[in-house]
């Protein structure tokens, strides 16, 4: 048989799992940040909303927030008092069961003794310390009573101890008071700045046992330690004070007459001592019908205390915040190992966008995309667009634009060509060169045969894109079709008519011309004016300096020019337009006339005025009027620049 053993992989990310969807994860950084949020942000929405299909930080958060609820909504914390008052009522009983038959005047008294104990429990419970008990039963209920306190006191501040003591009996006290004197006195040296290290070593050697954790030195001795005292302090802030005071009580009970109640106060002050960072002083509310022990509500506090921290893990809202920050041993303890799984995914994302270069820090410590990434962007934007244009009727041409216009004829290949191969010259030169040469009438193609096709530089366009960032076009639902327009037309040209130079013109109550990362990370801001004067302003720079390139103008808008650009560059706003307003943007359309531009207008909206300003633009310099909707605008565009080119 073969001595292999297969388990459930746990170190580490599933080497199985099938990788995380980075493109998906770039188009939806970039849908948010075209919608206006910020890189930063939008990366942490991606993450907290997770990829379609997967799950986010929102929601391992609702599930931390529901168990943090239902711990405090089905417990409460009198456990321990309810278990020793059922003690000490099942000795009472079985006494008074024992004394009755009895007629002798012995008897009586001790019912009356009975009788006269105190209503409190732990009065009742140290009344009865030196109550010579004539039932064995009784007796025995009454010393299982200090033996559950023993137990509760030391596995309230020791995770685990009631399962691992068998009993309270005097052996045992006196090994948890060796312990606890040696304890005391390591942490009390390494308070005091000594090298405790060989004392650590002897301590662990000789005490191990009662430490499952199995703490590797005494800052994380100290660690374990004082997150359980915090927890069992803050079951005690959460108490009442009538049981405060009756557990108060009742721990001096335990441990018969023993220094170990006064050993626990001593190390609760040394913790709070070398830890004051932990919460001490809050408390919780528990509402439930489960009453849990001493060690049990501490454990419960410490799941709160664990949960909470978590819940601050994953809300990555504190600065410098990263998914490698969340604690994935205390998320499996609390979710289980789904969780785990969910949250490795998610910082294995976040490692791959920095990793692979898709998010990057700018010079001023802000998150944005990498030209990588907008690259990406920029392509699943023409794809959607160019289905648009294949829609209406157009086809999409995958010829890169350096290759230039194909002229018919073909010439033998030399080192360094570029042009595309014309594959039925190149095989019918290796059928003649072959033929009847080869064994078996095989062809093999021989650098010699290869032919390519001739081509004709193409004419080269500057392109000058002008967007409206007026207000109008965030409120009516343009902003995101608009940069998808710009991301769009910018891939297509980038990628496959390279040698045309591209500007985008971005106006509002003026304009400025910015790259595509620019455009992307733009937020919509309140501003009133659409300075379509400065953007064509812009514009015409952009065509002069490439005046061997055929001049293109695309302008998308949502409203007439409200604004203007003056000589000392003060941008001037008024509504309704001002002739002066109207007559220096007419002037710009007619400067760019004379440059012999092509100026396509893309009309969003139906606002009259708008229209009938842009048709007799549009009259006046013998340009284009489109007035698509806006999931068409984006083909709309792409569309008239192609139909520009094959018309050139």
């Amino acid at each position: 048989m073969s001595g292999y053993r297969y388990g459930r992989y746990a170190d580490g990310p599933d080497p199985l799992a099938p990788p995380a969807d980075l493109r998906a994860a770039v188009d939806e950084l970039g849908r948010d940040i075209m919608e206006g949020a910020s890189p930063e942000s939008a990366l942490r929405e991606l993450l907290r909303r997770g990829l379609p299909g997967g799950r986010g930080l929102d929601d391992l958060t609702a599930r931390l927030w529901q168990k943090r609820a239902a711990l405090a909504r089905r417990n409460r914390l009198d456990g321990t008092l309810q278990e020793v008052r059922r003690l000490l009522d099942e000795a009472l009983e079985a006494e008074r069961a024992a004394l009755f038959p009895d007629p002798d005047d012995d008897a009586r008294f001790r019912e009356a003794q009975l009788d006269a104990l105190p209503t409190g429990t732990a009065a009742a419970v140290r009344e009865l310390s030196s109550y010579d008990w004539r039932s064995p039963r009784a007796r025995e209920s009454y010393e299982r009573i200090s033996q559950l306190l023993g137990r509760e006191l030391m596995d309230q501040r020791f995770q685990g101890m009631k399962q691992a003591m068998g009993g309270v009996g005097q052996a045992d006290v006196e090994r948890i008071q060796e312990m606890l004197g040696d304890l005391n006195a390591l942490l009390a040296a390494h308070a005091s700045g000594q090298d405790v290290r060989e004392r650590f070593a002897e301590f662990m050697r000789r005490h191990g046992e009662f430490f499952p954790e199995n703490p590797k030195d005494v800052d994380e001795l100290v660690d374990v330690l004082a997150a359980r005292s915090a927890a069992a302090q803050r079951v005690m802030n959460s108490m009442t004070e009538e049981q405060r005071a009756e557990l108060s009580a009742l721990s001096q009970q335990a441990f018969g007459g023993s220094q170990v109640g006064s050993q626990l106060s001593a190390l609760d002050s040394l913790l709070r001592g070398l830890r004051p960072g932990e919460d001490w002083d809050s408390s919780a509310r528990f509402r439930g019908n489960n009453p849990l022990g001493l060690g049990e509500a501490a454990q419960a506090m410490a799941d709160l205390a664990e949960l909470d921290q978590l819940a601050e893990q994953l809300s990555q809202s504190y600065p410098g915040a990263r998914l490698e920050d969340i604690d994935l041993d205390a998320l499996v303890r609390q979710l289980g190992p789904e969780a785990g799984v969910d949250a490795r995914a998610l910082a294995e994302l976040e490692r791959l966008l920095r990793q692979q270069n898709l998010v990057e820090r700018a010079p001023d410590g802000t998150l944005r995309l990498t030209p990588k990434a907008l690259r990406q962007l920029g392509e699943s934007a023409l794809r959607g667009v160019l289905d648009g244009v294949r829609a209406q009727g157009r086809r999409d041409s995958r010829q890169a634009g350096a290759a230039g216009e194909l002229t018919g004829s073909t010439r033998p290949w030399q080192f360094g060509d570029t042009e595309p191969w014309n594959t039925p010259r190149t095989v019918t030169n290796a059928v003649l060169r072959t033929s009847g040469t080869s064994p078996g009438g095989a062809v093999r193609l021989d650098v010699v045969d290869v032919e390519v096709s001739e081509t004709e530089q193409r004419t080269r366009a500057a392109v000058a894109l002008c967007v409206d960032t007026s207000w109008s076009m965030v409120q009516d639902g343009r902003w995101v079709p608009m940069k998808r327009t710009a991301l769009a037309l910018h891939h297509l040209i980038s990628t496959r008519f390279r040698g045309d130079a591209l500007q985008i013109v971005t106006f509002g109550r003026h304009a400025e011309a910015v790259d595509v990362g620019e455009l992307t990370a733009l937020e919509g801001v309140w501003e009133q004016g659409t300075n379509l004067h400065h953007a064509l302003l812009l514009a015409g720079r952009h065509l002069r300096r490439h005046p061997d390139a055929q001049p293109v103008v695309l302008v998308v808008t949502d409203g007439e020019p409200t604004a203007h650009l003056e000589q000392d560059g003060e941008a001037v706003f008024h509504y309704p337009p001002l002739d002066r307003t109207l007559a220096r943007t007419v002037a710009e359309v007619d400067a760019l006339s004379a440059l012999g531009a092509s100026l396509t207008l893309f009309r969003l909206g139906d606002d009259p005025r708008l229209t009938a300003f842009i048709d007799r633009v549009a009259r006046r310099s013998g340009g284009r009027v489109v007035a698509p909707d806006e999931d068409g605008l984006g083909a709309a565009v792409v569309g008239d620049y192609l139909r520009s080119r094959r018309r050139r």
